[in-house]
């Protein structure tokens, strides 16, 4: 038995799960918020427990140590020797990692490399990294990416039609996103279906307030919606997702503004939040519609559009579909927005779907389609964390 934490930082924030291994029982789970700003807080939840506090984090290094103080004060760990590993969720690992690797001097220079395709994330998660590693030097450290999964789709899919050298030279193409919980929910779809994964076929849904879809045939990804960063692809919460490139230039004269602000605008002020004048959150924008919000219901509409077409694209692309999979915030937790999007989806792809049952599908695994529909259609809770455990046991030896 070997306990090991799963890290995911951001550059205010960590989340964290530590693990009893191999039984992948979750011991304690949790998080630290408003990193650096005046008052942040903190959440650790064990034993039918939740405990919650207000507090100054003023860096990632004291979140490290607010957490591992807390995991021996409350008993979850007699010692902080019985952690004996840590996996961290990477958001961009470029062409370099197709797969996890145990962490070294070397492993850390590429993901800071790549810190300028991720601005947000790579450096929050190395400093969060370094923060563990000091507080914990005696164990195996294990970077698990977003873009790893995603690393088997052909030119023909990460490409894009600009001059060619911007790849060679700049490293310019589609990463994707996602990619642990697009691997767990279509490998977890295939053991549903009593099948392996490399024997099926699988358009998964990561939809939250980040989103993307992905196109897997025969456990390989061949297609995915984002593309050199997280605000390709599909309409998210705040982000755009893909537009005419010249709505940039033309904004940016109209409004004389810098290209730092542009960025702002779409990945903070677009999508959900952007259409609706609302809120990026699905929840609020559903409320909005039942009152009659015209803007709601045009967001709404927008962002199952959206979603069809890939989808729709995907579906032509495999060939043949044996899954589709809903998964995330939204996807997991939002039965109205799946009806939406299904009901689309119904004749094109030959779907046949218990409606009732999908209303009463909130957060939990459940196979929503009925046996005659040509694709099986779940809604399964994606779980990074247990990957980044799993990875690190696997990857250290443990």
């Amino acid at each position: 038995m070997s306990k090991v934490i799963s890290v995911n930082s951001g550059s205010s924030s960590l989340k964290f799960q530590l693990f009893d291994m191999p039984s992948e029982t979750v011991l304690a789970s949790g998080q630290a918020e408003r990193i650096g700003q005046d008052m942040g807080a903190f959440t650790i939840k064990f034993d039918d427990q939740k405990k919650e506090m207000k507090l100054p984090i003023p860096n990632h290094k004291v979140a490290v140590n607010i957490l591992l103080e807390e995991l021996t004060k409350n008993g979850i760990v007699a010692s902080l020797d019985e952690i004996k590993g840590a996996g961290h969720r990477i958001v961009q690992g470029g062409a370099y990692f197709d797969q996890s690797v145990v962490v070294d001097e070397k492993v850390v220079d590429i993901v800071d490399e790549l810190a300028e395709l991720a601005p947000l994330h790579n450096a929050a998660h190395l400093v969060c990294y370094k923060a563990f590693a000091e507080a914990l030097p005696q164990i195996g450290h294990v970077f698990v990416f977003d873009t790893a999964f995603h690393q088997t789709m052909g030119p023909e899919s990460y490409l894009f039609p600009v001059p060619y050298d911007w790849y060679t030279q700049y490293k310019i193409r589609r990463y994707g996103a996602h990619g642990t919980s697009h691997q767990y929910v279509s490998r977890r779809a295939a053991e549903l279906m009593g099948k392996k994964p490399e024997d099926i076929n699988v358009i998964s849904c990561h939809l939250g307030n980040g989103a993307s879809i992905t196109a897997i045939e025969n456990g390989k990804v061949i297609n995915t919606s984002m593309g050199l960063t997280p605000l390709g692809g599909i309409m998210m919460g705040t982000r755009s997702g893909d537009i005419d490139p010249t709505v940039v230039f033309y904004m940016m004269k109209k409004l004389e503004c810098t290209p730092d602000e542009m960025d702002t605008f779409l990945n903070k002020r677009s999508g959900m939040l952007g259409v609706s004048g609302i809120s990026s959150d699905a929840r609020d924008i559903q409320a909005a519609l039942e009152e009659g919000n015209e803007r709601a219901k045009l967001t709404v509409d927008l962002y199952t559009n959206r979603v069809i077409n890939v989808v729709g694209g995907y579906y032509m692309q495999l060939g043949k579909t044996d899954a589709m999979v809903f998964t995330a915030g939204l996807g997991e937790n939002d039965a109205l927005m799946r009806e939406r999007i299904l009901k689309k989806l119904e004749k094109g792809m030959g779907l046949s779907i218990d409606y009732e049952l999908n209303r009463s599908t909130r957060g939990k695994e459940c196979l929503i389609s009925k046996p005659e529909s040509d694709v099986a259609v779940y809604v399964i809770p994606t779980n990074e964390e247990v990957v980044i455990a799993r990875d690190t046991v696997r990857l250290l030896g443990l």
